[in-house]
C-alpha cells in the first residue's frame, strides 16, 4: 500500500479505489508470477478487466532470500504461521532483495476508459491483494516469482546440503557417564586454594612457565583464564552438578562472554561464535537473567500450551489494568510462546522449564531486561519497575 501510495500524486483515485475494495466490488483475485490480476466492478454493468505487474526475482535475487530465510528459524516458523517478519524484509532488503515492491515496480493496467494511474479500479485491485497478503503472506513470494511448495522445496535441498557428514563417534566414555558417580556419593571436597594476588605481579608458581604454541592463537593469558574457567567447573562436577556438559560449544561461548570483562576476550568469543556483535550482547544478557534456557528463549519462539497462554494472558491483562488505569485496556497479543504487551514496549517469552522471561523493546528490537519468574504477572512487575 506504500508503494501504490507513492506512486501517484492523485490521493483521490486511491480514496476510491479503497472503497470499492472495502465494499468487495474486487473479484476473484489471480496471483501468478509477476502480475496480478481480477475482474473489478465499477459503475456500468459489466466489470472491468484491471491487473497489475511486478518484476520477478532473478535467480541470484532468489538465492539470497532463500539464504535469509533459511538463516533464522524462526522466520520459517513465522511463515508457517502465516505471517510476514518484519525482520526478513528488513534482512532481504539491506541485502539489495527487495521482496515488497517499491513504487516504481508497479505497473497497473485497466480495460477502463480512466486516464488515471492507477485508475480507481487498478488502486482497488492493489488494496485487494494487500490484504491477502496479510492473510497469506506466500502470495507476495508467488506475485515474485515462486509458490509455497517451491520455497520450501529449496528450503529443505539448501537444508540438506548444508547438513554436515556423518562423523564416526569418537572412542571414550562421555563425560556426564563417567562422572555420574558422583552425583550419588556426594564426596565432602576441600576448598580451593586460590593463589595470593601480589601488586606486581602474581607469584611465579600460579603462571605458566612457557606460553602456549602461537598456532593456537592464544595467550598466556587466555590459556590460565581457560584454565581456571575448567577448574571451577570441574569442582562443580564433583559436587554433582552435570548440567555443565550438556551446553553446546556456542552455549559455552556465550557462557564465557557472560563472566568476562576484557575486550579482547569478548571480541576473540565473538569472532569465534560468528555472531554480530549485537546478537551476542543480546545473548549474553539472556544467559545472565537464565542460564541456557534463557538463551534458548532469545534465539527462537518455540511452542505452547494455548491453556497457558490463554490464562497468562487474562491475569497478565488485569495486572496491566491496574498499573496504568489511565491508558484503558491494553490489547494483548499471544503468538507461540510470546506475550506481547500492547505498546507498553513489554513482552513475555513462556521458556521450556515453565518460568515467564521479560523482554524490553529496545531500538525495535527485543531484549532480555529481567530474571524469569514462574509467575507471569511477576514477571511483569518487574520488568515494569524497571
Amino acid at each position: 500500500m506504500t508503494a501504490l501510495e507513492d506512486s501517484t500524486l492523485d490521493s483521490g483515485r486511491l480514496a476510491r479505489g479503497r472503497t470499492y475494495a472495502r465494499k468487495g466490488m474486487v473479484g476473484a483475485v489471480v496471483v501468478a508470477p509477476g502480475q496480478i490480476k481480477a475482474p473489478v466492478q465499477g459503475s456500468r454493468p459489466r466489470p472491468y478487466r484491471s491487473s497489475v505487474h511486478v518484476p520477478v526475482l532473478r535467480d541470484g535475487q532468489w538465492e539470497t532470500l532463500l539464504a535469509a530465510i533459511a538463516a533464522r528459524a524462526g522466520h520459517v516458523a513465522a511463515l508457517l504461521d502465516g505471517e510476514m517478519p518484519a525482520e526478513l524484509v528488513e534482512d532481504t532488503r539491506a541485502a539489495g532483495v527487495p521482496l515488497l515492491p517499491g513504487p516504481a515496480e508497479l505497473d497497473p493496467e485497466c480495460s477502463c476508459p480512466d486516464w488515471g494511474y492507477p485508475c480507481k479500479h487498478a488502486a482497488a485491485l492493489c488494496y485487494a491483494i494487500a490484504a491477502r497478503i496479510d492473510d497469506d503472506p506466500f502470495v507476495l513470494f508467488a506475485l515474485r516469482g515462486r509458490d509455497r511448495e517451491q520455497v520450501f522445496a529449496a528450503l529443505r535441498e539448501r537444508r540438506t546440503s548444508e547438513r554436515p557428514a556423518a562423523q564416526e563417534a569418537p572412542i571414550g566414555v562421555p563425560a556426564a557417564a563417567a562422572y555420574a558417580r558422583w552425583a550419588e556419593q556426594q564426596p565432602s571436597l576441600p576448598e580451593p586454594r586460590l593463589p595470593e594476588l601480589r601488586s606486581a605481579a602474581r607469584p611465579a608458581e600460579t603462571r605458566l612457565p612457557v606460553d602456549p604454541p602461537a598456532a593456537l592463537g592464544l595467550t598466556r593469558a587466555d590459556l590460565e583464564r581457560l584454565a581456571a574457567d575448567t577448574a571451577a567447573r570441574a569442582r562443580t562436577l564433583l559436587a554433582g552438578d552435570r548440567s555443565w556438559l550438556a551446553l553446546a560449544q556456542r552455549q559455552d561461548a556465550v557462557r564465557l562472554t557472560a563472566s568476562q570483562r576484557d575486550p579482547g576476550w569478548l571480541h576473540a568469543l565473538q569472532a569465534g561464535t560468528g555472531l554480530r556483535p549485537m546478537e551476542l550482547a543480546r545473548l549474553t544478557r539472556a544467559w545472565r537473567h537464565g542460564g541456557a534456557v534463557g538463551m534458548t528463549v532469545a534465539e527462537e519462539p518455540g511452542p505452547a500450551d494455548p491453556a497457558v497462554m490463554a490464562s497468562a494472558r487474562t491475569v497478565v491483562a488485569e495486572a496491566l489494568a491496574d498499573m496504568a488505569p489511565e491508558t484503558g485496556a491494553t490489547p494483548l497479543r499471544a503468538w507461540r510462546n510470546r506475550l506481547t504487551l500492547g505498546d507498553t514496549g513489554l513482552q513475555l517469552r513462556l521458556g521450556p522449564d515453565g518460568r515467564w522471561y521479560p523482554y524490553r523493546n529496545e531500538n525495535g528490537d527485543w531484549w532480555p531486561c529481567a530474571p524469569a519468574e514462574t509467575d507471569p504477572v511477576a514477571a511483569l512487575t518487574t520488568a515494569w519497575e524497571r
